[in-house]
Formats: C-alpha cells, sequence, structure tokens
C-alpha cells in the first residue's frame, strides 16, 4: 500500500467517525468489562487503549470492572470452594475477604496503572467510598425450583451517589469502579459488577450501557458462535430467557440489561473484548461488532437495523 492509499484511507475514518464524536462528545457512557479481560496485560492495554481514546474525544467515561475468574482462581489457591447459583456467586467470609483483595487491590490498581502509561487521568474508586453505593444484605431467595438460597455477603443495591461520580468526569477525570459496597453499618458486600454497572448507567443517565464480554454478544443458541443477534428489544430478550438460551454469567447481564433500559438507558452494547477494536467500532460505526439492545426495536433508525448498530 502506498503512502498515498495510507493517508486517503486516514482521512476517510476521520470524516467517517467525525458525526459521532459530534453526537457523543459530552456524553456519558458506562463501560462495565470482566475480570477475564484484565487476566491478560496485552488484552489490558488493549481495551484500555479504546478507552482512551474514547475520553481524548470528549465522551465522559465511567468504567466498572469485575473480577470473577481472579477471585476463583485464588480461591482454588487457598483450598476454598467457589459456588455459583443461575450464574451468581455465593459469597461467604472467606470469598468476601477474596473479593475484596481482588476486586480493590489487584484489578482496580492495575486497571489504573495501565491508564498512568496511557496517559488517561483515571481515579480508583469503590462502592464503599463516600457511599457511592447505598446497599443492604440480600435475604434468603426462593428458587424457581423450591427451596431457598442464601447468597451470603452479597448486596442489593438501595441508591447510587451519582454526584461522586460527576464531580471526577466534571474535573476531567475517569472513575474506575469496583463493585464492592457496604451497608449502613460497614458490613462489606459483594455485588455483581452487570448490575452496578446498570444501576450507575440509570443514574447518569447514560447514553449508552457499553458490556464487554469475551462472548461475542448476545446468542440465539448459545452453543452456536454464529448465531450472534445483532439487534434486540427487552421482550425478545425475555423470550431469549424463558426458552433457555441464555446461561450461567449471561443470566446477570440480561437482568441488568433490562434494569438498565426500564431507568432510562436508551442503548445497550454486548460487545466482545476479544474482537480488536470492538468498542471503537461499536461506538464509532454503524455496523458495531456484537448485539444492540433497546426497549422497542420500531424507534431503531433503518441504517441501526441494517446491522448491528451503534
Amino acid at each position: 500500500m502506498t503512502s498515498k492509499q495510507e493517508r486517503a484511507i486516514v482521512v476517510s475514518a476521520l470524516k467517517h467517525a467525525a458525526p459521532y464524536i459530534r453526537l457523543f462528545k459530552g456524553k456519558v457512557f458506562v463501560l462495565k468489562a470482566g475480570g477475564e479481560v484484565f487476566a491478560d496485560p496485552v488484552q489490558t492495554n488493549a481495551l484500555m487503549e479504546q478507552v482512551g481514546i474514547l475520553h481524548q474525544v470528549g465522551i465522559r467515561i465511567v468504567l466498572i470492572h469485575g473480577g470473577g475468574p481472579q477471585s476463583t482462581k485464588l480461591a482454588a489457591a487457598l483450598g476454598i470452594d467457589t459456588t455459583f447459583i443461575d450464574g451468581r456467586r455465593v459469597t461467604d467470609g472467606a470469598s468476601l475477604d477474596i473479593a475484596t483483595m481482588v476486586l480493590n487491590g489487584q484489578i482496580n490498581t492495575r486497571i489504573l496503572a495501565t491508564c498512568r502509561d496511557l496517559q488517561i487521568p483515571a481515579v480508583g474508586i469503590s462502592g464503599v467510598d463516600a457511599g457511592l453505593i447505598r446497599a443492604t444484605r440480600r435475604p434468603p431467595v426462593e428458587q424457581e425450583s423450591g427451596g431457598q438460597v442464601d447468597y451470603g455477603f452479597v448486596g442489593d443495591i438501595e441508591g447510587i451517589d451519582a454526584d461522586i461520580l460527576v464531580k471526577q468526569l466534571d474535573n476531567g477525570l475517569m472513575p474506575v469502579v469496583s463493585p464492592l459496597s457496604c451497608d449502613a453499618n460497614g458490613n462489606i458486600l459483594n455485588i455483581n459488577a452487570d448490575t452496578v454497572a446498570a444501576a450507575i448507567a440509570a443514574e447518569l443517565s447514560a447514553e449508552k450501557l457499553i458490556l464487554a464480554t469475551g462472548a461475542p454478544g448476545i446468542l440465539e443458541d448459545i452453543n452456536d458462535p454464529q448465531s450472534l443477534i445483532s439487534y434486540i428489544d427487552r421482550a425478545a430478550l425475555r423470550k431469549l430467557k424463558a426458552k433457555g438460551s441464555l446461561a450461567d454469567g449471561m443470566l446477570p447481564k440480561a437482568a441488568a440489561i433490562d434494569s438498565a433500559i426500564a431507568n432510562g438507558v436508551n442503548r445497550v452494547h454486548v460487545i466482545s473484548y476479544k474482537v480488536p477494536d470492538s468498542i471503537l467500532l461499536e461506538v464509532f460505526t454503524n455496523e458495531g461488532t456484537g448485539t444492540l439492545v433497546v426497549n422497542d426495536i420500531e424507534a431503531l433508525t433503518p441504517a441501526e437495523q441494517a446491522g448491528t448498530a451503534s
């Protein structure tokens, strides 16, 4: 390829991205990335480079991270069993200590270090800080199959103090949020990161909630990676759940997506961090890479319905 062709490609890309930059400048995007992304320094750097570009063009980013794989790995190393029910982790006392070390210590700090390298002005925070997330311990839950399950030191969100995040955003900072919280008496509680991201996105009236996961998006058939759904609405998402097409970690994601849209977030994107530049493609092109979830498909523009939309 000649340098003239390369220049033409660069100019064309900038012209194509300009309308999206104008549209989203100053808007809030909430990005949730699972802990598996941050287990690999190369994947971490690739993800955060994209986040840095969004920040540089004036999009206000709040990043929420998980830490499930790292918590499971540390628990196994310490001889502690890990239990999941309907895709949600049961957190006993020992598991809570592990989650605290992994989420607030290892992962949050590593993300901030990567941001430092990429010159992204990020600040680490957890739901405990300044009462960002007000939560109560979840009572035992009735199961559809009968009986109860006690999730342990797991929190249900009562409220989000969005002003804490807004002040950071107004000062040009990017909050990096660990999903740990506590109740009014200071008892630490673990909360699913997807749930936290949905609640924060709703409270900030975010333009988009983006869930970066290992899956390519939402699949019609969980056993067929080629069955990617480009766009879907809440009613169809519920039907997928009812027929068993959502499993494991996608179940809490589906609940978080439904909650976010019900509380005013217009667009939720489920994308794979494994696809190169998936965030940039989802935000700055009309084709995107994953699944777009909206309240009602009829509200999508014809251009959005032409493919996985941004």
